[in-house]
């Protein structure tokens, strides 16, 4: 087994953890995670979708895409313990338009940081999958782990590369990694985009009293699981105990709620959250795009972990920060 159960460096030193896309929407929320735990962070961002102002007091800041060759400089003077790797384009329909572009940043990248990763002596590296899009449209909901791989978006195909990419460097090179599939991720700080990215959209639109606009029926399902609870998933994986040996399913963890909200569904709680109504219109269904995703978590709930806010709590208090940021904002 490998055991990082102590959260540590070498010399029981604090742990050095590397967070790429740190000052992202989820990256900002994991590094600050860190932080609190008493680890030293560092963040590497090329800010193309991160904002500054996200990054955490004590983190350490690199203004640097992935793919640049400094970055293993970086790595080889720090030696990080730990890297955390969120920075990704998210996007599935940049990806459907430019697959290059989404090669060049979800596979290109990787591979950079992985390569500086390993001849620095990295431990642990923590990879962000995804469980929208790896196992494409499945017939088993909520979708486990060993479900059958088949995206159907090269930002599908690049996430699912990447999995493969680490399993590799783990049976070559000794690099322990653990590949975390998110289902759609909401909370403070979210950005409106990717398909999580219709929370922010509706709460804006509730604020400024527009329209809500639908892509198809609206009753296409997602599993939206809050930032924090996302938090302590990577917090939680960063230091367990795994096998030596496995599949590459046996490194891979579910992080959602098992549950599926239609976009109908979410944009009556939403108005029910901030008290206010718009209209709605519907508009063309866009390709690439999955018609239900619901994930099954048994595997890392085994591990201790589950998510606490209900779907209701945490879009109030997203709501909530998007109100008051819009109000300081004007």
């Amino acid at each position: 087994m490998t055991d990082r159960a102590n959260g540590r460096g070498e010399g029981n030193r604090p742990r050095r953890v590397l967070v790429t896309g740190g000052a992202g929407f989820i990256g900002s929320h994991v590094a600050e995670g860190y932080l609190a735990r008493g680890d030293e962070v560092w963040i590497v961002d090329d800010l193309s979708s991160g904002r500054r102002e996200n990054i955490p007091d004590g983190a350490t800041f690199h203004e640097m895409s992935i793919g640049d060759p400094a970055l293993a400089d970086l790595c080889h003077d720090v030696r990080f313990d730990l890297v955390n790797h969120h920075a990704a384009q998210i996007d599935v329909r940049i990806s459907v338009a430019d697959p290059a572009r989404d090669a060049r940043i979800n596979i290109m990248g990787l591979l950079n940081l992985l390569e500086a990763a390993r001849r620095s002596g990295t431990r642990r590296v923590v990879y962000v999958s995804s469980g929208g899009v790896v196992y494409g449209e499945p017939h088993e909901r909520p979708t486990p782990e060993i479900y059958p791989k088949r995206p159907l978006s090269p930002y599908g195909v690049s996430k699912l590369a990447g999995e493969f990419y680490l399993n590799y460097y783990r049976e070559v090179h000794g690099m322990d990694y653990v590949a975390l599939r998110y289902s759609n991720v909401y909370g403070p700080r979210q950005d409106p985009h990717g398909e999580a990215g219709v929370v922010a959209i509706f709460c804006n639109r509730l604020l400024s009293g527009e329209e809500i606009h639908i892509f198809g029926d609206g009753e296409q399902t997602r599993d939206y699981v809050f930032v924090k609870d996302v938090v302590q998933a990577n917090l939680r994986v960063s230091e367990m105990s795994l096998p030596e040996t496995g599949t590459l399913d046996d490194r891979a963890f579910n992080v959602a709620t098992g549950r599926g909200t239609s976009v109908n569904r979410l944009a009556d709680l939403l108005e029910a959250a901030s008290g206010r109504r718009t209209a709605r219109s519907f508009r063309a269904a866009r390709k690439g795009e999955l018609r239900h995703s619901m994930l099954d978590t048994t595997r890392l709930s085994a591990r201790g972990w589950s998510p606490r806010y209900s779907l209701k709590d945490g879009l109030r208090e997203t709501f909530e920060y998007i109100a008051a940021h819009t109000a300081a904002a004007t």
